[in-house]
């Protein structure tokens, strides 16, 4: 399997990622001085029991570490709700978003929902869609700037797909989403991919806890304890260009990760509710809302 480490978050993104994180470290014993994620050696990374319990050795080597942060990608975090449940993948699908933004930061953020798309089209054994998503991948790539590195990989998807090749697309899917980060930051586009992880992670959180608020069980909303990784992101917003913070899209959604960061940060003890799932579900899902629109 392809893969290479971005010297900053790196999905999903996811959720690659992923895309989009669904656990952070032990917090601290009260006795001991909180330590911020930036200036945590990262030697010494650790994740949350309940996801490390529900990723495979194999998975748990592919997530990628941030400082003491584990941010696997989307596929791997799709794949740990499966080993607490049976998702219906299918409900999680949306209708195909516009692909033709012309804000860079807008264009970042949906080509992270969209790489979050497309594991959940492979998770749903769903051939067309995987060959739809790779499509609007490489459009968005296009218009960033990077589709060379990408291109190539469209036709393995289009052809994996065709023949049912899951575990192969799963991998093919990662390397995608690394290359496209791997040449944002060649190009000197680094802002870019602290906004496409979030944009994966997002749209990530929005089709777990949907799944999660519908068919409830303590074990699996576990999944959703992850305000290290909230806090992470939010940190890396402020650290952006004061003129990608100024951005409209950019500033709402450093807000409202900032409320997401509360709801999150329950105690490592305490199971979150049902209530408190749909509360998760219903920000991300006005923040995928918001990061779709065309203005």
């Amino acid at each position: 399997m392809f893969r290479r480490t971005c010297p900053v978050i790196i999905a999903s993104l996811l959720l690659a990622g992923s895309p989009m994180a669904f656990a952070q470290p032990e917090e601290a014993p009260a006795s001991s001085p909180e330590v911020p994620a930036e200036s945590v050696a990262p030697s010494e990374p650790e994740a949350s029991p309940a996801l490390t319990e529900s990723l495979t050795e194999e998975q748990m080597a592919g997530a990628v570490r941030v400082d003491s942060v584990t941010v696997p990608t989307p596929g791997e975090l799709l794949a740990a709700l499966t080993k607490t449940a049976k998702p219906d993948w299918h409900s999680g699908y949306r209708e195909p978003i516009p692909t033709t933004y012309t804000s860079r930061p807008q264009l970042a953020f949906n080509l992270g929902g969209l790489i979050a798309d497309g594991f959940l089209a492979v998770e749903g054994a769903d051939s067309q869609r995987v060959k739809n998503m790779g499509k609007d991948i490489i459009t968005l790539a296009k218009a960033l700037g990077v589709s060379q590195d990408v291109l190539s990989r469209a036709n393995s998807i289009s052809d994996f797909a065709e023949n049912n090749q899951w575990s192969t697309l799963k991998e093919e899917l990662e390397a995608t989403q690394n290359e496209v980060k791997i040449a944002m930051e060649e190009q000197g586009d680094q802002d870019l991919v602290v906004l496409v992880t979030i944009g994966g992670w997002v749209r990530g959180t929005e089709i777990v806890t949907g799944w999660i608020g519908k068919n409830y069980t303590p074990e699996s909303s576990k999944l959703l304890r992850q305000p290290a990784v909230v806090s992470f992101m939010r940190t890396k917003i402020t650290e952006l260009p004061e003129k990608v913070q100024s951005d409209k899209l950019v500033a709402k959604v450093s807000d409202q990760l900032e409320e997401i960061e509360t709801l999150v940060s329950f105690p490592v003890d305490t199971v979150p509710t049902v209530e408190d799932v749909e509360k998760i579900q219903t920000v991300s899902s006005k923040m995928v809302s918001e990061m779709v629109n065309k203005e």
